[in-house]
């Protein structure tokens, strides 16, 4: 973090000493004078007030620094979520649990989905220790750390290069300024032989945090804005960050530049050919947003595309790595464990992310950990990440470790569309569930207006996806997630059939939407036709199984009243035995009924001469849901 916490900061007009101490950094300078101001019985400015917390914040007297923040966050009108994120942090710091739960609930309807997707499944792996506490780490504190800050490595070649605030050269004591240093990676992952990366071009001023794309064999990194070799400021005298590119055997040139907006940490993707950085544009989540440019072998593409709730927080996020489809990053999002932690999202074939997962206290603190990179050696993976953490050697420092599988805990995401089987409409809020084989329900959504679902939860080899709505069928779908190619993001659309679409009102009462059929004339055989309407309502019990029936036959009035029973009564009979043997349960069909001639529909009855169309119209079978009432109130 030492390269952000010296270029966060922006010049603006310095009314104060308060003001001036705070822009320089001098945090307990900027303290006094404010305090000094207020005893004197002048009154800070909104601005100044935030100053004075965010200076308590810097100097770790969280107490103080939520004090502050909950009397600016008292005003109803104030939305500032990087503020807001500093007062969760601090009230987390103070262990002041009951009010940061109850600020939890008053803020979460301020959330949105993916936000709160994030918070809940981190906070529920962190505290249930689901995290990689298992893995077998061999971490190691690198021995070319300095007293000097030594971050953000990145792997060139066979070796490494990294950012230092070392001396080099001729000085005897740092510059103030950062530069970039060369490695040598030994077996046992320890780095020696460390001097000045010098295939990059020469600089009074800040270079840092390489990545070196060997596809490109170029190097990017950050360095100040300069022109003709002095630095370069914009109209309230900020010296902002830039990107530059350095091709190994080429010429240097600036490849995003801007006066009064810094760049951090650079990152070239090989597969997709984008370039991943860090800047806070002032219209993103929160402080430092992570985005992405397309590029054509190393030139701008495209405008600068932000990656999203789903990734950037109220917090400031930094320092994008992308190893087989998995983005590491920082944040220092409040539900973390403390500082900037590294999480982990997988990437899927259409860009989507899944949630950022905390790696846990096996790599992260309390402290500041970022610039994760990792990347195959040996039988294993070897890695490299910074931290400020207690029992380094200076401000950050690198630390190694050997791993044998990918850090970070692996989750499963099912996600689909949701939609009315007869018309394909989307269906929103429907109620979504994944759980586990047993029954334990493991996570519940309700799908988006655009019947667009998703869910994710640490990996399982076996679950059970549940959804439903008022009013329509019941989807229940066992997977075992090791028969999908791509375990990790399994893709399942689902169509829910109304029950309104497969009944209708007959004589006054709701029945089986079927089409008319007819037996043979004095015959009970379940003909072909007859089962392809039967089948229908095989299914209409199959998506609605508390469907209670009554099978009713009638007939027309010719022939004896004694005969016509003895003939509807067999042909119920046959339904239900037909229903039965396709799988209906005997408990869903209660009565099974032969009217004969009883009920008539119209006026053909006996003696009465009627056209063959309108005896036709009594000669009839109805399946009758006896509990419609009270399905689904």
């Amino acid at each position: 973090m030492f390269l952000c916490n010296m270029l966060l900061g922006f010049s603006q007009d310095k009314p104060s000493k308060g003001d001036a101490y705070f822009f320089e950094y001098a945090y307990q300078k900027a303290i006094d004078a404010y305090t000094k101001a207020i005893q004197k019985g002048e009154m800070l400015t909104d601005v100044q007030k935030l100053n004075l917390a965010d200076a308590y914040f810097k100097l770790e007297e969280y107490d103080k620094a939520a004090t502050g923040y909950l009397a600016y966050f008292s005003k109803d009108s104030i939305q500032d979520d990087f503020r807001l994120n500093r007062l969760f942090q601090a009230l987390k710091a103070t262990v002041n649990q009951e009010k940061f739960e109850d600020l939890l609930q008053e803020k979460v309807t301020t959330f949105g989905t993916e936000f709160m997707e994030n918070i809940n499944f981190n906070r529920q792996i962190l505290a249930s220790e689901v995290t990689d506490t298992t893995l077998d780490f061999e971490l190691f504190n690198l021995q070319c750390n300095t007293k000097h800050a030594d971050f953000s490595p990145t792997f060139y070649k066979e070796d490494i290069l990294f950012t230092s605030g070392r001396p080099y050269g001729k000085q005897k004591e740092a510059s103030g300024y950062l530069n970039i240093f060369k490695g040598k990676v030994q077996l046992d992952g320890q780095v020696g032989g460390v001097y000045p990366f010098d295939a990059i071009e020469s600089s009074d001023f800040h270079r840092a945090t390489p990545n070196y794309s060997e596809k490109l064999n170029s190097v990017f990194y950050v360095l100040s804005n300069t022109v003709e070799g002095q630095l370069d400021y914009d109209e309230n005298g900020k010296n902002a960050l830039a990107i530059g590119i350095q091709p190994i055997d080429g010429e240097f040139r600036f490849l995003w530049r801007d006066l009064s907006t810094s760049f951090y940490y650079p990152f070239y993707d090989e597969h997709n050919e984008r370039l991943y950085f860090a800047a806070d544009f002032g219209t993103g989540y929160g402080g430092t947003d992570i985005y992405y440019v397309n590029t054509n072998r190393g030139t701008l593409m495209s405008a600068p595309v932000n990656l999203g709730p789903r990734i950037n927080t109220p917090g400031n996020e930094i320092a994008p790595f992308i190893f087989e489809n998995n983005m590491y990053f920082s944040s220092d999002v409040f539900y973390g464990l403390g500082g900037m932690d590294i999480y982990k999202s997988t990437m899927d074939a259409n860009d989507n992310f899944s949630i950022p997962v905390n790696l846990g206290s096996t790599i992260n603190t309390e402290k500041d950990d970022f610039g994760f990179v990792i990347r195959d050696f040996g039988e294993g993976l070897l890695g490299y990440f910074s931290s400020n953490r207690a029992g380094g050697k200076g401000a950050d420092d690198i630390y190694g470790f050997r791993v044998a599988q990918k850090p970070g805990i692996k989750t499963l995401v099912v996600k689909g569309n949701i939609t009315r089987r007869s018309n394909s409409r989307e269906l929103g809020d429907v109620t979504v569930q994944l759980g586990s084989s047993d029954g334990t329900l493991m996570k519940e959504v309700v799908s988006n207006p655009d019947g667009s679902y998703r869910l994710e939860i640490p990996w399982q080899e076996s679950v059970v996806l549940k959804a439903d709505q008022n009013g329509f069928s019941e989807y229940s779908k066992s997977l075992d997630t090791t028969t999908f190619s791509d375990e990790e993001n399994i893709t399942l659309d689902i169509d829910l059939v109304a029950y309104s679409d497969i009944v209708e009102e007959v004589e006054g009462q709701k029945v089986v939407k079927l089409k008319k059929f007819y037996f043979e004339r004095g015959g009970a055989k379940i003909t072909p036709e007859i089962a392809m309407e039967l089948d229908k309502v095989v299914e209409a019990v199959s998506l609605f199984p508390q469907l209670q029936l009554r099978i009713e036959t009638h007939t027309d009035s010719r022939g004896g009243g004694a005969t016509n029973f003895r003939i509807t009564q067999a042909r119920s009979d046959a339904i239900k035995a037909y229903l039965l043997s396709k799988g209906v349960p005997e408990s869903s069909i209660l009565y099974a009924i032969g009217y004969g001639e009883d009920k008539i529909l119209n006026n053909c009855t006996n003696g009465v001469y009627c056209l063959e169309m309108l005896h036709k119209q009594n000669q009839r079978s109805l399946i009758v849901i006896l509990n419609d009432n009270v399905l689904f109130n």
